[in-house]
């Protein structure tokens, strides 16, 4: 899953594709290195100004619009009212950071066949939520992940439509987030598909003391411990270095076949 971003402030690309022009092309580039999802937003989940519901709308609709014929089109939102928008416009996901903090979402999704991703948080997006503490990080992520399934069920979402996130570095410190990713596969025994969005994050950051742009070699590496313990979708932002590190994991494993065969043939 890439990640195009049409915010002036996103943690990463700092803006880069906030512009319609460069965001599409962005897209473009994407789905031809190798990205089989898109993953579009117009409001980071960090703090920051306000963005009005009809102006996320205005800065994700055009991206959705020239991206739904190239790769599954998923959209970064917590809003009902913005799923319901992109979903008309071709949106085959969508992926709430909030993890269902408003359940009406779970109406807009009901009755689609649009996909719902539930990701760990604690704090309402755009909040600061200081020093998170867990007694046990992933028997609280684990726990409160099931409780929204639940939520979204109880709503008509249909058990094939979820898709489950721990929310990497999202009300979490790097502890949580390390520890997180470690017992992943307790994460993964929900029973749903599950995807890491692991890309070039603090947590990768602080364990290497690695600047920002730098945290491509972290990120790879837990791509693939990742998908070694049972993730199924990696939103990344560095696509073509991920896809042939995936691809070379699951080939190692044994669930892909090499490109081409000559040596020693």
């Amino acid at each position: 899953m890439a990640i195009v971003n049409r915010t002036p402030d996103s943690f990463h690309d700092k803006g880069r594709t906030f512009a319609l022009e460069p965001a599409i092309e962005s897209v473009r580039a994407a789905a031809s290195a190798g990205a089989d999802w898109i993953d579009i937003g117009g409001v980071p989940f960090a703090p920051g100004p306000e963005v009005s519901a009809a102006e996320e709308i205005d800065r994700v609709l055009p991206v959705v619009e020239a991206a739904r014929d190239l790769a599954v089109v998923s959209v970064d939102t917590f809003r009902p009212e913005v799923a319901r928008a992109v979903i008309a416009a071709g949106a085959g996901v969508i992926n709430d950071t909030s993890g269902l903090r408003d359940p009406a979402m779970a109406d807009a999704i009901a009755g689609t066949d649009a996909q719902l991703v539930i990701a760990h948080s604690l704090a309402a997006p755009r909040t600061l939520w200081p020093s998170p503490k867990y007694d046990d990080v992933v028997g609280q992520v684990t726990a409160f992940l099931e409780e929204r399934i639940s939520t979204a069920q109880d709503r008509g979402v249909r058990p094939e439509q979820i898709i489950i996130d721990p929310g990497h570095d999202l009300n979490k410190n790097t502890y949580h987030s390390l520890e997180v990713t470690r017992r992943l596969d307790e994460i993964a025994a929900i029973g749903y598909p599950l995807l890491v969005a692991v890309s070039n994050k603090d947590f990768i950051g602080e364990t290497l003391d690695a600047p920002q742009q730098e945290r491509l070699a972290g990120t790879l590496a837990s791509v693939v411990y990742c998908v070694l313990h049972g993730a199924r979708i990696v939103r990344v932002h560095d696509v073509r270095a991920t896809v042939d590190a995936v691809r070379m994991t699951e080939a190692i494993m044994g669930w892909r076949e090499p490109a081409f065969t000559r040596h020693n043939i």
